[in-house]
């Protein structure tokens, strides 16, 4: 499976306009995928993304005044993720234990020569199938983004957009904008109420139901469970409340 993972097809990237093909999608990624990344940012075949998420024991926890360090490893290697606090409030820190398995959403950052995470969300991780559906979503990416490219996706700006609803619609990695994301339709109009939807904890799926009522139950379940393995929203206090990554 490493070979599948390996930085010659995580690193791979595009000339001219593809270079300009940027999406703020959340990419699934291994540690090593991380620490191999280019200083030019986080890129799948020459599309950029601004977010990366992936699954990991968390080995130790440090704190500061400032923020909480954990030190992450996979079966791939290890990183640092650095969460910051607000004037060094600690009493709304995440209950997320060592020796166990933890999701991070964030961004990478080069410190001193070496990657690291800045944490934009970490949960515990309390069922082992979410360690394998998190690989599998890696595997989806990195054979998504190469058939993309390989149908020649980077030529230009609009044959990436047109390439990357393509792949999106089939479950796998999406070019997204700052007013779609890449949706359409019915999953269009429930991610800008996600999106639009003022609370700390999120738009619940009985508060959605209601506003789009045309929608059957098992619908909304299915498109509530694409956006989140797309990593376009995320859920909060439960499985049923939702928030959105680009809020």
């Amino acid at each position: 499976m490493n070979d599948s993972f390996g930085a010659g097809g995580f690193n791979a990237t595009g000339g001219g306009a593809a270079q300009e093909n940027k999406a703020e999608g959340v990419l699934p990624l291994t540690i090593r995928q991380i620490q191999e990344s280019s200083e030019d940012g986080m890129q799948l075949f020459g599309i950029h993304y601004s977010m990366v998420t992936f699954v990991g024991i968390v080995r130790t926890v440090a704190h500061s005044s400032t923020k909480i360090t954990y030190r992450l490893e996979d079966h791939t290697g290890q990183v640092d993720a650095h969460l910051w606090l607000e004037e060094g409030d600690t009493s709304s820190t995440p209950g997320v234990a060592e020796n166990a398995y933890a999701r991070v959403v964030g961004s990478v950052r080069h410190q001193g020569g070496s990657k690291a995470v800045m944490i934009f969300k970490i949960d515990m991780v309390h069922s082992p199938n979410e360690v394998t559906t998190h690989l599998l979503e890696v595997l989806n990416a990195r054979y998504k983004g190469e058939e993309y490219a390989k149908s020649g996706g980077g030529a230009g700006t609009s044959g990436a957009e047109s390439g990357a609803k393509d792949t999106a619609s089939s479950g796998g990695f999406m070019e997204t904008d700052n007013n779609t994301m890449g949706l359409s339709g019915k999953n269009l109009v429930v991610y800008r109420a996600i999106k639009s939807h003022m609370s700390d904890i999120g738009i619940s799926r009985q508060e959605l139901q209601k506003k789009f009522p045309h929608i059957s139950a098992s619908e909304m379940q299915s498109i509530t469970d694409y956006m989140t393995q797309e990593g376009l929203v995320y859920t909060s206090v439960d499985s049923d409340h939702f928030l959105c990554v680009d809020a």
